[in-house]
């Protein structure tokens, strides 16, 4: 059953997903399955093979559940056939909690004890003949002894009765979630005495808007106001009418499916206040728990789903390569911290100039910095963005500038994260007689080397590209993000003799003990020669060779297939390639001309497929491959360095940093990134940012906005667009996208602004019944 529905909403055949499922159960990682078992899943690829992963989970929840809550009915003796049909068919966990409710144990309820006074009778009798009078059938169940010590008290008993049954029933439920959805609002208000404390939520002091279309960014930030007391957030059920109107559509949908119709029968106001309490008491609660729970998983589902998007196009961003590197970590009244690491990313030299403010040592440290280049052979500079870089940049330009000879190269990289990295037990362990403020310096240079290689060290939240990340779910973002590095790990592949511990780590089938093992005998026996010296390492079994081996590279080895992406277990087949080529290996890796007079269906077998064959003819063709694009470095404008020195209709090259989904941050040099709106990134429609730009992208802008005040800056990438300069806006309460400070640290700036715009919540809402 399972199969059969993820194989329909994944549209692939039932044996591409049974064996998808058997081969994560039996270990395999998704980069390993969509690579290297193509034939056994006629072709899944990774985004396949990850929600198939994530929805294998979540039907083996429902199951469980459904089985345990089974079980619980059948043992109250109150499991009847149709019943159990019901638990069977339903494919969401809120339709499985909703029949479950009326037999799910609880405390006891104001509704039991009636009944336990015996005025269950009452209730059913009122419910089934509205013609009967409520006082008189009441008077038969007074019984002091029992705790009814009046009509009232047993016409109240009565009405808790009828009131948890309507609650509990599955049917009325979901027709009144689905009118809920449909048309109901979500409402916040400013806690009275709280308006100064909770300026930042000024947006929200008076907010109404459709429950269904609330963008993740702005239902995050209600949500995170309600928990700081700042805010009152309620669903609004009946939007449109007055405080003073009292009865709700929704006890209409109640009355109707009950089949309960109000005129001057006895028994009728009584029942029509079992309506009212029915929804107001009970149901509204009920509802506004749920319903404010499914907008928030949606909007952090959202908000992560962004930031892995940004992070992996970070991870992914070109490497500038195995070039010696000088890193500079700016800084104004504690000195530039400076760095140099040789190709392979080891440190050659660290040391600290005082060029800026107060000791203005600007001569000496261009002389210090001229030294070490000479010294070192020092080919690119990597300068941080944090505070003091625009003056780093100039001290930097004006030592190329004197210094030609050198042929040096400058760019302005993100520092974002290098402060957490500096004071880990990572860079401890690395690093453990180098002052800290030094280590930052270290990291800058490396990660404009490779970029994938040094952000693995820094725990993914600091990195800075998310939105309102501390407010969602840590273990989801947690999950998701590890999902990310992986998948970027393993497309790119990894130098075993080099490779940290931090990235050996995220190799498909390794771990964190066994990466250390693989370094400690590197480390003991000297460089690796061959992909088969892994089985010596400890505690790396058949297994794990067989998840990790394709993806690890031996660049100098023995045999020159461990520097491809070709399996180990596919060396044989290379054999029989090399033999009908008629040629060695060394002469047929690399020979594009003859692999392409090779046809791939003549080594097809038993054991390799097509799907394969053709992977491997393509590796041979360009062993080891990276799939990161070339490396570009951007250039900000001269005179440039603060929000003020920007003028309108001003054209300037920038990065962009981050990627929401109502525009593109950019950092055009002044140390706060502008914002490209989602209609100013083309001149054509687009639903998507992505669509045109990613993090990393170095494109061309035109200053269309500046907001010294507020530090917003408005941005277009469309030339054409014209600028007109708009007097100063009064603050409303329109809700506005604020453009980041470029920072670093533990606690970046949530999702590069006050949030992430998200999309309507209707595709989320439609498919709650699918995610449950």
């Amino acid at each position: 059953m399972i199969t059969n529905t993820i194989a329909n909403e994944l549209q692939v055949s039932p044996q591409q997903v049974q064996a998808a499922i058997a081969l994560l159960d039996d270990g395999a990682t998704v980069p390993f399955i969509a690579r290297y078992r193509k034939e056994a899943t006629q072709g899944l690829d990774d985004i396949q093979l990850r929600q198939l992963e994530q929805r294998l989970q979540y039907l083996r929840e429902l199951e469980d559940r459904r089985q345990v809550i089974i079980k619980s009915i059948r043992e109250q003796e109150k499991l009847t056939p149709e019943l159990e049909t019901q638990l069977t068919r339903v494919q969401s966990k809120t339709e499985l909690e909703d029949l479950y409710l009326p037999y799910k144990p609880k405390r006891r309820t104001k509704g039991q004890i009636a009944i336990e006074a015996g005025l269950l009778p009452l209730a059913d009798a009122l419910f089934a003949d509205p013609t009967l009078d409520p006082d008189q059938q009441a008077a038969d169940y007074v019984n002091p002894d029992a705790g009814v010590a009046d009509t009232k008290a047993a016409l109240d008993g009565a009405k808790f009765i009828l009131m948890e049954r309507f609650a509990e029933d599955a049917v009325l439920l979901q027709k009144i979630r689905r009118h809920l959805i449909e048309h109901a609002f979500i409402s916040s208000k400013v806690v009275v005495g709280q308006e100064q404390a909770g300026a930042k939520f000024s947006d929200y002091f008076e907010h109404t808007e459709k429950l269904m279309k609330t963008p993740s960014h702005r239902a995050l930030a209600m949500f995170r106001g309600r928990n700081e007391g700042i805010l009152q957030v309620s669903l609004v059920a009946d939007p449109g009418q007055q405080d003073d109107v009292r009865s709700s559509y929704c006890e209409v949908i109640i009355a109707e499916h009950l089949g309960l119709t109000f005129s001057d029968r006895a028994a009728d106001k009584w029942l029509q206040s079992v309506v009212q309490w029915t929804w107001r008491i009970k149901t509204l609660l009920h509802m506004e728990n749920e319903l404010f729970g499914l907008l928030r998983d949606n909007a952090e589902q959202e908000a992560i789903q962004v930031f892995a998007k940004n992070l992996n196009d970070l991870l992914m961003a070109a490497p500038a390569g195995a070039k010696v590197t000088m890193g500079l970590d700016p800084g104004l009244r504690t000195g530039v911290k400076v760095a140099v690491v040789d190709e392979t990313g080891k440190v050659l030299a660290t040391n600290t100039i005082f060029p800026h403010a107060p000791q203005n040592h600007w001569d000496k440290s261009v002389r210090t910095l001229a030294n070490m280049c000479q010294q070192y052979k020092v080919q690119l500079i990597s300068i941080g963005n944090g505070t003091g870089s625009r003056e780093t940049d100039k001290l930097v330009a004006e030592l190329i500038k004197a210094n030609p000879q050198f042929g040096l190269n400058k760019i302005v990289v993100s520092e974002a994260g290098a402060s957490v990295y500096s004071a880990s037990e990572l860079a401890s362990k690395e690093f453990p007689d180098m002052d800290v403020s030094l280590r930052g310096a270290v990291s800058i240079a490396r990660r404009l080397q490779d970029p994938l290689a040094e952000l693995v060290k820094i725990e993914p939240k600091a990195i800075g590209v998310g939105q309102y990340q501390h407010d969602v779910s840590q273990s989801n973002l947690g999950k998701s993000l590890e999902t990310v590095i992986e998948d970027c790990v393993n497309a790119v592949g990894v130098d075993l003799n080099t490779a940290s511990v931090a990235l050996l780590s995220h190799v498909s089938g390794l771990n964190k003990t066994l990466a250390n093992n693989i370094v400690q005998f590197r480390d003991t026996h000297g460089a690796f020669e061959g992909r088969k010296q892994l089985l010596n390492v400890d505690r790396l079994g058949p297994k794990a060779f067989e998840q990790a081996a394709g993806f690890l590279r031996v660049m100098n080895g023995k045999d020159p297939l461990d520097r491809s992406a070709v399996h180990p277990e596919a060396y044989p087949l290379v054999t029989k390639i090399v033999e009908t080529a008629g040629t060695a290996v060394n002469d047929l890796i690399g020979n594009t001309e003859l692999l392409r007079r090779l046809k791939p269906d003549t080594f097809v077998s038993d054991e390799f497929g097509l799907p394969t064959i053709t992977d491997i003819l393509k590796e041979l063709e360009k062993p080891g491959r990276d799939p990161r694009p070339e490396f570009k470095t951007a250039t900000f404008k001269d005179g440039v360095d603060k929000i003020s020195d920007l003028k309108l209709g001003m054209t300037l090259e920038g990065v962009v940093t981050n990627v929401a989904n109502f525009g593109a941050f950019v950092d055009v040099g002044v140390h706060q990134d502008g914002l490209v709106h989602i209609s100013a990134l083309t001149n054509k429609f687009v639903s998507d940012p992505r669509e045109v730009v990613k993090a990393g992208d170095i494109v061309k802008v035109k200053v269309l906005e500046v907001d010294v005040a507020r530090k917003r800056i408005s941005l277009t990438m469309r030339m054409d667009d014209e600028v007109v300069a708009k007097p100063a806006e009064k603050n409303t309460k329109k809700v506005h996208e604020k453009a980041p400070k470029t920072s670093r640290g533990a606690q970046p700036q949530a999702n590069r602004g006050n949030a992430i715009m998200g999309n309507a919540l209707a595709d989320a809402f439609a498919n709650a019944k699918r995610r449950g």
